[in-house]
């Protein structure tokens, strides 16, 4: 504010050195030096008219008609002393002009220019940063309708300068998707998904942003933004979870209850969201009209001994085999190394045998290595683990501990 005021000083003092530049013009005096000399060249050129009259006998009384003319001459002079006194000083004019410009500049922004809402705008930009740790901490008591609009508010100015923000366009969306402002949900998340596509958080706030949307184009890309994450380093629970909402909406009620099957066994049944995900299982079955057989996909939870040394580059190889041991496995993925501890999801997708399907083994072992060259025939110095004989439908724990 302090710019904006100094800035509209700059620019009244400005206007008043124009007005003064005017006042103090020598206009006048310049008026009557060229009325003078008008009237020399009219005398000179008549006096030249006369006697060319005279020489051709056109004309008698010559000397009658030249003191005529001169005092015609005479007349057209002002007087100094009339001029002088009906004359203003330039002060007389310049002062009241300044007090009427001042007056009228601040008046009128005062009455129409929204002075106090100016005001306000610059006090809740300020608050940024107290507003944004409010609502990323989550405190005791909820933001307010008129916090979350302070906060909207201040995050669109500072965007406004700052359009590389990738985290300020991902809040204001998620702001957005709160209020169920599907356009600028959309807006926001896509700004955010042009600067780092492939930030997982600003992937899934994608999706949900175009979840929203009634074009089936918008809804086909957030399925493929989904998808992608769950071949990502770990599955985030919201992933399954707006897959089992989209599949239920579409009818697709096998998918739904395969989604909502996982999401249960990694949040175990002691989670209070345990029986909400089953009666959403028990609701997608009825409208099947048939019982659905569970446990079609293996969760996988893996950590990492202290002790393992893992290269930036390497990869994670999921593999699921038969309860016998057999080295062949029936179902495998791949996955960037990532963060540990992580959850990988396999299911009948990533079986890799014609014929056999995950889903139709009784017994399994899961095995994980990181694969740091790039080759799977080469595990010279490659870590990995093996999971206990486990079932189809649990949730197994691996931990990779040991080296070729």
């Amino acid at each position: 504010m302090t710019l904006f005021w100094i800035s509209t000083v700059g620019l009244v003092i400005v206007a008043v050195v124009l007005l003064a530049m005017t006042l103090n013009s020598k206009k006048v005096n310049k008026d009557e030096q060229l009325r003078d000399e008008l009237n020399k060249a009219f005398y000179k050129d008549r006096l030249t008219e006369l006697e060319e009259e005279a020489n051709e006998g056109l004309v008698e009384n010559q000397e009658d008609l030249i003191d005529d003319l001169k005092q015609s001459l005479l007349d057209d002079i002002p007087h100094q002393d009339k001029v002088e006194k009906t004359s203003l000083s330039p002060m007389t004019v310049l002062i009241p002009s300044v007090a009427l410009i001042v007056v009228m500049t601040y008046g009128m922004y005062m009455h129409f220019g929204g002075a106090s809402k100016v005001k306000d705008w610059q006090e809740v930009s300020g608050r940024l940063p107290e507003l944004s740790k409010k609502l990323m901490e989550g405190s005791a008591e909820p933001m307010t309708e008129d916090e979350m609009q302070d906060l909207t508010l201040a995050l669109r100015t500072r965007l406004h300068y700052q359009s590389n923000d990738s985290t300020g366009w991902l809040l204001l969306g998620r702001i957005a998707l709160a209020n169920r402002d599907v356009t600028t949900a959309t807006d926001a998340m896509e700004n955010a998904y042009r600067l780092e596509p492939e930030d997982a958080d600003v992937k899934l706030g994608y999706a949900q942003a175009l979840m929203m949307s009634q074009d089936e184009m918008d809804q086909n890309r957030a399925r493929g933004l989904l998808n992608s994450l769950l071949k990502s380093e770990y599955v985030d629970l919201r992933v399954l979870s707006l897959l089992a909402f989209d599949a239920f909406e579409r009818q697709d009620y096998p998918a739904a209850v395969r989604y909502w099957s996982v999401m249960q066994r990694m949040i175990g049944p002691e989670d209070s969201r345990y029986e909400m995900l089953t009666r959403s299982i028990e609701n997608a079955q009825a409208k099947m009209g048939e019982p659905i057989v569970q446990g079609k996909s293996v969760a996988v939870n893996i950590s990492v001994s202290p002790n393992a040394r893992l290269p930036q580059d390497a990869a994670l190889i999921v593999s699921v085999h038969p309860a016998d041991g057999s080295p062949m496995p029936v179902a495998a993925a791949r996955y960037p190394l990532g963060t540990f501890p992580r959850t990988v999801v396999l299911d009948d997708n990533n079986s890799m045998m014609e014929g056999r399907k995950l889903s139709s083994l009784e017994g399994l072992i899961v095995r994980a290595r990181i694969d740091s060259d790039g080759n799977v025939a080469t595990r010279d110095g490659d870590w990995y683990g093996e999971s206990q004989l486990a079932e189809l439908g649990d949730t197994v724990e691996l931990v990779i501990d040991q080296q070729y």
